[in-house]
């Protein structure tokens, strides 16, 4: 299945308190996103981003996945603010662990443990008694645990002040690579 922007999880009217929406506001609207100057430092910018996104991302996909199915998200707001502030806790500090760890020792991406967090924003649907959409093939067996369609493609579909944070992250892990082999005589 091909997503659209149709099938994107809407972005929310008023900012979640301390969601990237709400930080971004608060710092000046439109301000262009700060340049890293070292691998270090974009791993911090993403991991602060991410984190402070991931109440509102748990609230839009609820949200989403509510309004898709005809059901009013109202009744959920109680759990949904709960699974926000339990996915900043559980997927933040693993999230933090891996963009702090060098870039030669780094096991898997900082996008693979956000895809993680899917798990908050279902179970809240499940709870709720939510229907889940029906799937194709290729996403019901490339995503198992995500029945509603949830999980996140890029940085931006947590948040789009996301996107260009993580292409300066990844643009300056592998220019870090790229010195350390040239450092060691490889290509």
């Amino acid at each position: 299945m091909i997503a659209t922007d149709a099938d994107a999880p809407p972005s929310p009217v008023a900012p979640v308190p301390g969601s990237a929406d709400e930080t971004s506001r608060r710092c000046g609207e439109g301000a262009a996103a700060p340049v890293p100057a070292s691998v270090e430092e974009a791993a911090t910018l993403l991991a602060d981003g991410a984190i402070a996104a991931l109440p509102g991302w748990v609230a839009r996909c609820v949200a989403w996945a509510c309004e898709r199915a005809g059901v009013t998200a109202q009744e959920l707001s109680v759990p949904v603010r709960a699974a926000g502030l339990q996915c900043v806790a559980e997927i933040g500090p693993p999230l933090r662990e891996l963009l702090e760890t060098d870039v030669d020792e780094q096991q898997t991406t900082p996008l693979s443990v956000l895809r993680s967090a899917v798990r908050f924003p279902t179970e809240v649907l499940a709870d709720g008694g939510v229907p889940a959409p029906e799937r194709d093939d290729f996403d019901a067996s490339r995503f198992p645990n995500d029945p509603y369609g949830l999980t996140p493609a890029s940085f931006a579909d947590i948040d789009p002040d996301l996107g260009p944070i993580g292409i300066a992250w990844g643009a300056a892990k592998a220019f870090e690579v790229l010195q350390r082999r040239r450092t060691e005589g490889q290509r």
